[in-house]
């Protein structure tokens, strides 16, 4: 196994083949031409295509950002993201779990989403472009005509042809119906769009010939709200009957963000029709704009939570190294010698943070994609509902739970380094930097939260999704007597047991019309919904890892413990992941019980809260 600098490669087939058994999927019918050898060997070429390209370009591409020329309304993206774009497009990463009957690979979205998350790690302004294209090329192919699919596909699974996700506007944002973009029907069937959209990841960039997009507009007449919307397929370049480029589309990109962070990533605005001319053609059926794009936003959820675990991954791992190799301070292991900081107990415990975080990240993304492969592939209706119930819950939490933990893992990464991880000359002070954007883009954690309150929990069918969910925790502990101490079992189910008691809380308040009471809590439950779901998988994890760490490590102690894990990579990676679990839910998850107390109090004070409140700020 190498040592990548940015993903723990073993941890990543611990999660993938020892907790998921995901060597198993083609027991499905979807997936029964592939197997564990297939997965490693794209795991593999997926690590070196990111060590080899995306790796180098990530810190180049951030210091030289874009150039936008207004001119001709071109972004360009930084040439160093070039090689790495091209090697993941010929290698076939970009159509690698859409559907083999449309011309993609048919293989699941676990082995995707794991291979992506070398290249995130590596550069996750460049690994965005792939993902768009991925997305819009998986819209087209389950809504789209065949007329569309013939004209745009061919070029899209070549990687010639990007796409986006065009839905955001200046005055609506997270308000979506309140958009103002127009369609008018025309007599050959197509539509004149006009319209602004901003915040358009990869809404313009010349690392391909053109670019597809699906914009969301109301057809002049329907109602006003979300209902009245659809989505329309608006090219750069209009496509003739052939395949080939016609003239440019009545569209123009006005500029780019300057953003805290992603500098390589062309986020632009986006104007519609300014000379009445911008064609778009409807996609699927009128009135069906959210439906539709809710399956490439839910897409996108899952993978702003990949993206937080990667950028995660890739700061615990350089602030790891780094501790192994600053010097600084006298050693607690030989007398009279300076000691490397990993020595120091409170670096120890900050590495120790950031590892059981990054593991709780990945097992949570992992599951939620394999749910997501079980879901589509499975004929066992029972089976099929169970893994929906875990899509529909772990959705919001892993979106949100995972960009809210990324913000905190690059900042203890920045500790770690001390003065000069706050310098640029080091990597760290960027991944904190592009790692901030998740927790607001695909739908801010806010509205995360609110999905999981009302639509995902309270409102869902006799709270099926989260019955599912508490079996599934009942059952590890149940695996867990007689394995893992029953310290840390006692806490997952005390917290459960937490669980109810907060649900109950905001059901009473839900079926009193006290909607604000709910509304008030809403994220503070879901953040401790995530801690919740991470302490489950820890435990599920410890069934694991205890007996294979005594397997391989026995009753060792001290000095010979010691020179047994310098020497065995096996034995230090198992009794590691046991140390990590432990500390996750004996240190880390007893947070959880602080926020549920605060979550009962049910102070009104957001509820009374009015402008006049919050004083200091000039007025605009």
């Amino acid at each position: 196994m190498s040592l990548n600098p940015l993903v723990d490669s073993r941890d990543v087939r611990f999660v993938l083949f020892e907790m998921l058994g995901f060597d198993k999927i083609n027991r499905f019918e979807h997936f029964a031409g592939f197997d564990k050898e297939v997965f490693e060997d794209t795991l593999t070429l997926a690590e070196k295509i990111a060590m080899a390209h995306f790796y180098p370009s990530n810190a180049e591409g951030d210091k030289i950002g874009l150039t936008f020329d207004p001119k001709t309304s071109e972004v360009h993206v930084p040439d160093a993201l070039r090689p790495g774009y091209n090697a993941f497009i010929e290698a076939g990463f970009h159509s690698l779990s859409l559907p083999a009957e449309d011309g993609g690979m048919g293989m699941p979205m676990t082995l995707s989403f794991s291979s992506q998350e070398y290249f995130n790690a590596g550069n996750t302004s460049l690994g965005m472009y792939g993902a768009s294209l991925s997305g819009t090329a998986r819209l087209l192919m389950t809504f789209g005509t065949e007329d569309m699919k013939k004209r745009y596909l061919p070029k899209m699974l070549e990687g010639v042809w990007g796409g986006t996700m065009c839905l955001t506007e200046a005055g609506a944002g997270s308000d979506v119906g309140a958009l103002k973009s127009k369609a008018v029907k025309q007599p050959d069937g197509s539509y004149l769009i006009t319209g602004q959209k901003i915040f358009i990841s990869e809404g313009e960039q010349d690392m391909v010939e053109n670019i597809i997009h699906p914009v969301l507009a109301r057809i002049e007449g329907d109602p006003e709200g979300t209902k009245g919307i659809s989505i329309f397929i608006v090219p750069k370049y209009l496509v003739n009957d052939d395949g080939s480029l016609g003239e440019r589309n009545d569209m123009a990109c006005t500029g780019v963000e300057h953003k805290m962070g992603l500098h390589a990533n062309a986020t632009s605005t986006l104007n519609f029709g300014e000379n009445g001319k911008c064609k778009g053609w409807l996609l699927g059926n009128e009135r069906e704009g959210m439906k539709i794009m809710f399956q490439l936003m839910n897409e996108a959820r899952t993978f702003t939570s990949l993206q937080a675990l990667a950028v995660s991954s890739a700061a615990y791992m350089h602030a790891a190294t780094y501790a192994r190799t600053r010097i600084q301070g006298d050693s607690a292991v030989k007398k009279g010698a300076k000691a490397p900081i990993i020595e120091h107990i409170d670096v120890k415990r900050m590495l120790l943070y950031m590892k059981a975080m990054v593991e709780g990240m990945r097992m949570l993304t992992y599951y939620l994609c394999y749910n997501q492969d079980v879901m589509e592939a499975s004929k066992d209706e029972a089976e099929k509902e169970e893994a929906t119930a875990f899509v529909e819950l772990l959705t919001p939490l892993a979106k949100a739970g995972n960009s809210d933990a990324g913000w905190l893992v690059t900042a203890e990464a920045i500790q770690v380094y001390g003065g000069y991880g706050y310098c640029q000359e080091y990597p760290v002070e960027q991944y904190a930097r592009d790692v901030k954007v998740f927790s607001v883009y695909e739908g801010a954690n806010g509205i995360q939260s609110l999905d999981l309150v009302m639509r995902k929990i309270l409102m869902n069918k006799d709270m099926r999704n989260l019955a599912v969910f508490k079996n599934r925790v009942a059952a590890t502990a149940a695996k867990a007597k007689g394995v893992v101490d029953d310290k840390y079992i006692a806490l997952v189910e005390k917290g459960i047991a937490k669980v109810d008691e907060m649900v109950n809380m905001m059901g009473a308040a839900l079926m009193s019309k006290k909607i604000g009471q709910v509304l008030a809590v809403a994220t503070p439950f879901q953040q401790a919904m995530h801690m919740m779901v991470l302490a489950w998988l820890h435990l599920e994890s410890l069934t694991i890892t205890i007996p294979k760490a005594k397997e391989l490590v026995g009753d060792l102690k001290g000095a010979e413990r010691a020179a047994l894990l310098e020497g065995n990579d096996e034995a230090a990676f198992y009794a590691g992941r046991v140390l990590s679990s432990q500390f996750y839910i004996a240190s880390e998850f007893p947070k959880f019980f602080g926020k549920a107390e605060a979550i009962m109090m049910n102070d009104p004070a957001p509820l009374f809260a009015s402008q006049a409140t919050f004083t200091g700020s000039p007025k605009e």
